[in-house]
C-alpha cells in the first residue's frame, strides 16, 4: 500500500487510503530504524574486543566505536553511543522484543522504553521471562500515553524483580538545569530544569527583588526585567541594570558589560546599531491610518534580525555594547608566517575558534570556547599556523591523537578531510562558513611535510585514566539503584499486622 501511495497516487487517493499509508510508513520507519540499530551492534560485537589496557583510558575502546558511528550518522558523540548502548541491548537483553521493533509492530521509542525499565535486571532467566511478558503485551502499549506505558512496563518488572524498578529515583534525583541552544534568528535561548523546592524560592524571591530595584522609567515588562536579572546574577552581579535611559538614574549602568566581549567577525558596522525598542514592554500593535495601504496596515511589527554582524541581531549587540562592554576586533590572518613555538598567540587563537565555532569531527557540535585547538600535522612536523590548526573537542582530542586509525588533512580555507579506519571519507567545513565567509578565505598554503608521524609504544601513558573501566562504572551504577529498592521491597514483604 506504501509503495503505491506515492506522488500523484497519494494525492488522488480517498482518506483512507492517506492515513493506512501514514501507519504503513510508521512500519516501515521502524523497520529501517531496527536495522540501522542492527547495524550498530553488529560493528559494536566485531570490536568489542579491544586492547585490554586500554579500558581504563579516558577515551576508550567504546569512544573509539562511537565516532565511527557519529561520523557515518553526521550526529554527535553522546547521541551515538547512546544509540550503540541501545542496540546492544536490544541484541542481547531483550531479543524478543528486538524483533518486534524489526517488524516494526513497535515504535523506537517503546523499544526504549522497555529497556530503559528493565536496564536494572541481573539475573539471565528473570530478563528472559520479562523479555516474553513484554513482548506478549507490547500490541498494547503503542495507544498509551508515556506515563501509562511506563506504569503497564513497571508492573510486569514489579512481577518479575521488584528490586529492579526505576521508581527508586525520586524528583530530587531527577533535578536539573537545561539551556537550549541560542535561536540565532532571535537571540534568545529556552532555559527549563527542576530544582529543590528550597532553591527555587530562593531563586524566586532574588529575581522579584531584582526586578523591582529599577525605577518606574523602565520600558520592560516585570517578566522581561525577571529574565534579564537572571542574566544579571550569571554575571555575578547583585543588581539589575534599569533600562529607562535617564541621565539621573543611578542604576543604569549593566552591570554584565564587563562580562561581555564581542568579536567582529564581520560587517563592523553591527557596533554602531541601535538598540530594539520593540525587544522590551508589551507588545504594541501600530495604529493603522487611512493613508495606509493594506500591505503597511497587514505588516508585522519590526522584529531583530541577522545582520552581518554576528550570530545576534545587531540590536541585541548594540544592547550588550552601549555600556561599555570591551570590543575587541578579529583579524584575518592572511598570509602571515607560522608562529614560533607550540601555543598560538591569543590573537590566532581566537581567528582560529571563530572559524570553526564548533569541534570539527564530524557530526560533533562541542561550542569551540570549550574545545582544544589541534595541530593537524602534529607539531613540530607541522607549524603552528591557521592552515595547520582546528578546534577538537577534549573527546576527539585524545581520539585522534592515541587511537590509530582516523586521518585528518587540512586546507587553507579551513576544510578538513577525515579518514576513517576502514578508509571512508567526511568533509567538514568551519561553521562561519555560512554566516562569515571572508573567515574562510585562504590562509596560506603550508610547506610539504609528513601527514604522519613515529607513533611511541609509549604514547598511550599519556592518555588520561579512568578510576573505573566503564563497565565497572555501569555495575556500580546498577547495584546503587537496586539497593535503593531494598528498603521499600522489605517494607513490602512485612506481614500484616495482627
Amino acid at each position: 500500500m506504501f509503495e503505491l501511495l506515492d506522488g500523484d497516487a497519494l494525492r488522488s487517493a480517498g482518506e483512507a487510503s492517506v492515513v493506512s499509508a501514514i501507519a504503513e510508513a510508521a512500519r516501515a520507519e521502524a523497520a529501517a530504524g531496527a536495522r540501522r540499530l542492527a547495524a550498530i551492534a553488529e560493528l559494536v560485537r566485531r570490536r568489542a574486543d579491544g586492547p585490554v589496557d586500554r579500558a581504563y583510558w579516558s577515551c576508550d575502546n567504546w569512544d573509539a566505536i562511537a565516532a565511527e558511528v557519529a561520523a557515518a550518522q553526521s550526529i554527535s558523540h553522546p547521541m551515538a553511543s547512546g544509540q550503540m548502548y541501545l542496540a546492544v541491548a536490544l541484541r542481547d537483553r531483550l531479543p524478543k522484543v528486538a524483533a518486534l521493533f524489526a517488524a516494526g509492530t513497535i515504535s523506537l521509542r517503546l523499544a526504549s522504553a522497555m529497556l530503559w525499565h528493565t536496564d536494572l535486571i541481573k539475573d539471565p532467566d528473570t530478563l528472559r521471562l520479562v523479555d516474553e511478558a513484554l513482548a506478549r503485551d507490547a500490541t498494547r502499549f503503542g495507544p498509551l500515553s508515556v506515563s501509562k506505558t511506563a506504569q503497564a512496563i513497571e508492573a510486569i518488572v514489579d512481577r518479575h524483580d521488584p528490586g529492579a524498578l526505576r521508581r527508586s529515583r525520586a524528583a530530587a534525583r531527577a533535578r536539573h538545569v537545561t539551556i537550549s541552544p541560542a535561536d540565532s534568528d532571535a537571540g534568545t535561548a529556552a532555559l527549563w530544569g527542576s530544582l529543590y523546592a528550597t532553591d527555587a524560592a530562593a531563586l524566586d524571591s532574588r529575581l522579584a527583588q531584582m526586578a523591582q530595584q529599577v525605577c518606574e522609567d523602565d520600558p520592560r515588562t516585570l517578566d522581561q526585567r525577571r529574565a534579564d536579572a537572571l542574566g544579571a546574577l550569571a554575571a555575578g552581579s547583585e543588581h539589575l541594570a534599569c533600562g529607562c535611559g535617564n541621565a539621573g538614574c543611578g542604576a543604569g549602568v549593566d552591570p554584565r558589560a564587563a562580562a561581555v566581549v564581542v568579536h567582529v567577525v564581520a560587517d563592523a558596522s553591527a557596533l554602531d546599531a541601535r538598540p530594539d525598542p520593540h525587544t522590551s514592554g508589551e507588545r504594541k500593535s501600530r495604529p493603522i491610518t487611512p493613508e495606509m495601504t493594506l500591505a503597511e496596515a497587514l505588516a508585522p511589527d519590526p522584529e531583530p534580525h541577522l545582520t552581518g554582524g554576528g550570530t545576534l541581531p545587531a540590536s541585541m549587540v548594540a544592547e550588550l555594547i552601549r555600556d561599555g562592554a570591551k570590543v575587541q576586533p578579529l583579524q584575518h590572518p592572511a598570509d602571515a608566517p607560522a608562529e614560533p613555538g607550540y601555543r598560538p598567540s591569543a590573537q590566532l587563537e581566537r581567528f582560529i575558534r571563530c572559524r570553526d565555532m564548533t569541534c570539527r569531527f564530524p557530526g560533533c557540535d562541542r561550542p569551540a570556547e570549550f574545545a582544544d585547538i589541534d595541530h593537524t600535522i602534529a607539531y613540530p612536523l607541522g607549524p603552528t599556523h591557521a592552515s595547520n590548526l582546528k578546534c577538537l573537542c577534549r573527546k576527539h582530542h585524545l581520539l585522534k591523537t592515541f587511537w590509530p586509525g582516523w586521518r585528518d588533512e587540512q586546507r587553507p580555507d579551513g576544510t578538513i578531510v577525515w579518514t576513517s579506519p576502514i578508509g571512508r571519507k567526511y568533509i567538514t567545513r568551519p561553521g562561519s562558513r555560512l554566516l562569515f565567509p571572508t573567515l574562510c578565505l585562504p590562509t596560506g598554503e603550508l610547506p610539504s611535510a609528513p601527514s604522519t608521524q613515529p607513533v611511541s609504544a609509549q604514547r598511550g601513558v599519556m592518555m588520561p585514566q579512568r578510576r573505573r573501566t566503564r563497565q565497572q562504572d555501569r555495575a556500580r551504577r546498577i547495584d546503587a539503584e537496586r539497593a535503593l529498592n531494598a528498603g521499600r521491597i522489605a517494607e513490602r514483604n512485612q506481614p500484616p499486622p495482627f
